[in-house]
């Protein structure tokens, strides 16, 4: 099978879908693997890498992607610029994916964002691999917003008291920064509408936040997924959220449904209860924002109330964030893999069924043809 590997095109985005390491786990195994030149080096990966790897380093994207089998990439690649009957994988926003602009270059495509979460896929959740780094690079920006000290220091001078840090959602990306601003020495507290998240926020050392009734510990289904609350519990809910925000430092808002516009969770009234000089990072802003006021990659200054929206937080991170994902890409690869080396998407596999998006000119996923 021949495998190729482009630059990016999505604005500010340095990762890149194989490392070296990978590259050299894939020659193993008998492909052949193309790279267009430039397409690490913003991740730290040289082009003599991936030479020395086995790769073959060509000058231009159209060379590189020249007689591939498959594409595997980060972000949605340019339709128009790829050869007919290619195989693309990567994490290509199914539910704002141009179905069309692919089926007319009958190109087999599969979003890594649809993984299945089931065990046997885990190595291959490439939306966990990156919602960590982006969880832990939340705080990060946070911290730099903020311009205090995130730790209690006590000094000759007079004792510095340490940031209050309100994560909303304990997601993976949530529970991330949970243990990421705990370490930096904040006092953290944190919320999500399923009860379980109690239990690993507790884990973590920080204190859960919510309006624990009977409706509450009711609040989640046999599959782990969280029940609609009513209108009344949310109320409740939104009232006690409002007045713990008023006493925060940062607040980091995690909360994404797939397909759907983010829920509003810090709302502007919020915002000026919050103390000047504090900050909001909004992980939710490329869906619309779990805070009104958060513009994308901009930092708003709403009465001196930093509101931060990051849409692509992995790629600030983008050594890391390319080694995992590469990582992700070559334990899925098997599954579309015959026994001769050759690509086999003849297959009734759940995970790729779950995956792929288009085939034959067709759109074949159920989630996105609707």
């Amino acid at each position: 099978m021949k495998l190729s590997v482009l630059k990016e095109v999505a604005a500010g985005d340095k990762r890149v879908a194989a490392t070296p390491e990978t590259v050299k786990k894939y020659v193993g195994l008998g492909h052949e693997v193309t790279i267009e030149a430039g397409a690490g080096v913003d991740a730290g990966y040289i082009d003599e890498a991936y030479t020395e790897a086995g790769a073959k380093v060509e000058k231009t994207a159209a060379s590189a992607v020249k007689g591939a089998d498959v594409l595997l990439c980060v972000r949605t690649p340019d339709a128009s610029k790829l050869p007919d009957g290619l195989t693309v994988i990567g994490l290509l926003d199914p539910f704002k994916f141009d179905a069309a602009a692919f089926n007319a270059k009958k190109a087999t495509t599969l979003a890594m964002e649809f993984t299945p979460r089931i065990t046997r896929a885990q190595s291959m959740d490439a939306l966990s691999s990156q919602s960590n780094l982006a969880g832990y690079r939340a705080v990060i920006e946070g911290a730099t917003l903020y311009g205090r000290a995130m730790p209690m220091m006590m000094t000759a001078a007079g004792t510095v008291a340490p940031a209050k840090v309100f994560v909303m959602g304990a997601g993976v990306a949530g529970l991330q920064a949970i243990a990421t601003a705990r370490r930096l020495g904040a006092v953290v507290t944190a919320t999500d509408v399923r009860p379980a998240a109690k239990e690993q926020v507790a884990s973590l050392g920080a204190k859960f936040v919510a309006v624990e009734d009977e409706e509450f510990k009711a609040a989640e289904t046999a599959g782990g997924y969280a029940k609609q609350m009513s209108e009344e519990y949310q109320k409740k809910q939104a009232e006690l959220v409002a007045s713990h925000i008023a006493k925060q430092d940062i607040v980091v808002t995690t909360a994404l449904i797939p397909g759907r516009p983010a829920p509003v969770l810090v709302s502007d009234d919020m915002v000026k209860t919050m103390r000047p000089g504090s900050v909001i990072v909004d992980m939710a802003v490329s869906q619309g924002g779990n805070c009104p006021l958060s513009e994308p990659d901009q930092v708003v200054d709403a009465g001196g109330v930093k509101v931060a929206g990051f849409t692509n937080l992995p790629a600030h991170l983008p050594a890391d964030a390319s080694a995992l994902y590469a990582k992700n890409l070559i334990a899925f690869l098997p599954l579309i893999t015959a026994e001769d080396g050759s690509l086999n998407l003849e297959t009734d596999d759940e995970i790729v069924t779950a995956m792929l998006l288009t085939r034959g000119g067709e759109t074949v996923n159920e989630r996105i043809s609707s």
